[in-house]
């Protein structure tokens, strides 16, 4: 499996794959947080707007300790808080491996900015667990690469209530 695709590539692909399997995707793009929903869902009311809007930053909060964390070396304590399901998907040893691969090719971040938020429903398969997903996408700068390249770290909603990471790659 490509360095790029690391844990797990099949839940990664919640943003696009579960996009024909959600009841409701919402997204919101970075830095001007407009927020637009795709379903036949009704208009959000200003407080939900505002839960939404305190939801998308914890998530960006979040994603960037977890990349900060693989920046930092600590990919195994990423995967040692990740979801079950993302556990199965790829062993401990193999996503510390590519990780580091990546990394020590891209370089050091330089910067790293949220560009958008996405949560979704998915509703299973037999790759992909059924549930909430939160998607964090980060345009980021590398010092061996000359243009930004997109980091997602993706997050699932466990069976007893907790966020998780499910995923995170760079290319």
């Amino acid at each position: 499996m490509s360095a790029k695709l690391l844990l797990p590539a099949v839940l990664l692909a919640v943003a696009g794959a579960a996009g024909a399997q959600t009841s409701t995707t919402t997204t919101t793009t970075a830095p001007a947080a407009k927020t637009t929903t795709k379903s036949t869902a009704p208009a959000l009311t200003a407080e939900q707007k505002a839960k939404l809007a305190q939801m998308n930053q914890l998530a960006a909060q979040n994603a960037e300790r977890v990349a900060t964390m693989v920046d930092q070396g600590k990919a195994g304590d990423v995967w040692d808080a990740s979801s079950s399901a993302a556990k199965q998907a790829v062993t401990r040893d193999a996503f510390i491996k590519a990780t580091s691969a990546d990394h020590a090719k891209l370089g050091n971040v330089t910067s790293r900015k949220v560009v958008r938020v996405t949560h979704t429903y998915a509703k299973g398969d037999a790759k992909l667990p059924a549930g909430y997903y939160t998607n964090v996408v980060f345009a980021t700068q590398f010092s061996n690469n000359k243009t930004p390249v997109r980091e997602l770290v993706s997050f699932h909603l466990d069976s007893d209530k907790q966020w998780r990471v499910s995923g995170y790659t760079v290319h």
